[in-house]
């Protein structure tokens, strides 16, 4: 085994094959000091505690362990029934030197376990015992494929659970549901089951569902009766609730957060949460609410309504901050300082002069059901509350555990056009990159672009960053900060929503430090790599 660094709170381990990845991430499940542990085709990323062990002593207690010393249990059976009609079926047929309908026929006839899961919630990597299965993937990864599609890449299989972007070869489709958030647990295709494919006239479509224990979501029965309403569901509709707060302009984004799902990467569940930690603890400790209350995180001018008196903050980018009242009478605000609020204020946000997302924090805290145990929207996979519209109602709490009390002093936040430096750590596959390249990541200013979201911040250079290897990369386990360098030689630094596993080399991550400011990088901030000791 090879243990390389990942970042400064996890280090990928690079195993033999899938069969000693698979044991390996069984053996680890009590080593002292882990926290998360991702198992990829012949990887397993271990996220550790800084204050319980170092990245030396990990790699020592993890290189201790055999591989066969650790058993591998069997899961279900669970049956898939598809209809072979993929957009690729021909095509794959070709690349595999046979008909489409021998390749059917050892599709169905193969046994399928599997593997791991990542890339999204409910999609598993599903490993074979007919080596007539190892496709490349398509030359061009499609921009939709919908969901249901059942796949082939390299020695895989696989069947999206929702419309995602992706570049396996495409064969058929499914009407079985991967993912349920209110089923337990909610991946149909979990690691080590086994997996039959079928065709769909053999087989009705629930039996598929059948292998799987119904259950609710981890909300409570009051907690599911109260979500999002819309302001004009009409006399007839579900009374307003109150206290609440009402979207008129959600800006260019407007969602719910709170501290995320953090340990469930190995499901390829993304930690999500708020984008700017910090900025949500400030906001939360401003208005005397626990840590774990969930917040409004916003990006561009925006305009909210209150129902119900209360008390609130804003954090995070500074822009000018107004209150106008139910009478017009407008005051000014000042950012990260708790303001009382009348039934019917509105708070208008201006576009930020400086950072890229605020944070609205109200006394109370956002009342929202929890999915996986996170109130947060989680762009990427859509587990959590929708991104809200104009007229969207979200409750609010009516109770906070501490005083009200300012937020501290603002920090600085760059300005587009300004300069900011970001530590990183080098790895895990930095050997992947010619010495120019890994020398270029440092040295040359890297520009924030407009194609930058919760999933990734796209960055431009004026060089790109040069292969030495350019072979197609397993799918391996990735963190949060993770700079991914697709084709195209220009990086992308993973966010909050990031997949949980990927295929292209990652060169470094951003330290632990610094993941908060690099949120608040808008369009056409410049970036300075800096290797931390």
């Amino acid at each position: 085994m090879r243990v390389l660094t990942a970042s400064d709170r996890a280090v990928l381990v690079e195993c033999a094959d899938l069969d000693e990845a698979m044991r390996m991430h069984r053996a680890w499940a009590d080593v002292p000091g882990v926290i998360e542990r991702v198992p990829g085709a012949r990887t397993v990323l271990v996220r550790f505690d800084p204050l319980v062990t170092s990245a030396a002593e990990l790699a020592s207690a993890l290189s201790a362990t055999r591989a066969d010393q650790v058993q591998l249990v069997a899961g279900p059976e669970v049956v898939v029934p598809v209809r072979y009609d993929g957009d690729d079926l021909a095509d794959t047929a070709r690349l595999l030197g046979v008909s489409v309908d021998e390749l059917v026929r050892r599709h169905g006839a193969a046994h399928w376990t599997v593997a791991f899961s990542g890339f999204a919630p409910g999609f598993g990597y599903l490993v074979g015992d007919d080596p007539l299965f190892d496709v490349p993937r398509r030359p061009s990864p499609r921009t939709r494929v919908p969901a249901g599609s059942v796949a082939l890449a390299g020695r895989f299989s696989g069947v999206y659970p929702r419309e995602t972007p992706g570049g396996w070869q495409l064969i058929g489709t499914t009407d079985a549901v991967m993912w349920d958030v209110h089923r337990d647990p909610p991946a149909l295709l979990v690691p080590g089951a086994r997996v039959r494919f079928v065709t769909a006239d053999r087989v009705a479509v629930s039996a598929a569902r059948s292998a799987v224990v119904s259950g609710t979501s981890d909300a409570s029965a009051a907690e599911r009766s109260v979500g999002v309403r819309h302001a004009d569901a009409g006399p007839n509709g579900p009374p307003v609730p109150a206290p609440a707060l009402e979207a008129l302009n959600p800006g260019l984004q407007l969602l719910v957060q709170d501290r995320g799902r953090p340990g469930l990467a190995a499901l390829g569940v993304p930690a999500s949460g708020a984008a700017d930690q910090i900025a949500m603890r400030d906001a939360n400790r401003a208005v005397g609410n626990a840590p774990e209350a969930a917040v409004l995180e916003g990006v561009g001018p925006s305009a909210v309504r209150f129902h119900g008196a209360g008390v609130a903050v804003i954090t995070g980018a500074e822009g000018e901050l107004a209150v106008t009242g139910a009478g017009g009478a407008t005051r000014r605000i000042g950012h990260g300082v708790p303001f009382a609020v009348a039934d019917g204020d509105e708070l208008h946000i201006g576009a930020p002069m400086c950072g890229l997302r605020f944070t609205i924090a109200v006394r109370g805290g956002i009342r929202m059901p929890a999915e996986l145990g996170s109130r947060s929207t989680d762009t990427l996979s859509g587990i959590g509350p929708a991104p809200l519209r104009a007229g969207d109602m979200v409750p609010l709490g009516d109770a906070a555990p501490n005083a009200v009390e300012p937020a501290p002093l603002p920090r600085e936040l760059p300005a587009a056009g300004g300069l900011v430096v970001l530590d990183i750590t080098l790895g895990p596959r930095r050997d992947w990159f010619t010495a120019t390249a890994v020398r270029l990541l440092g040295e040359q200013e890297w520009t924030v672009t407009a194609r930058s979201d919760r999933v990734g911040m796209r960055l431009h250079g004026e060089r790109p960053l040069e292969r030495a290897i350019l072979d197609e990369l397993p799918s391996e386990g990735v963190v949060d900060g993770a700079i991914q360098v697709p084709a195209d030689g220009q990086p992308v630094v993973f966010g909050p929503d990031h997949p949980t596993t990927g295929g292209y080399p990652i060169i470094g991550a951003l330290t632990d430090a610094v993941r908060d400011l690099a949120a608040q990088l808008s369009p056409g901030v410049r970036i300075r790599f800096r290797v931390a000791s």
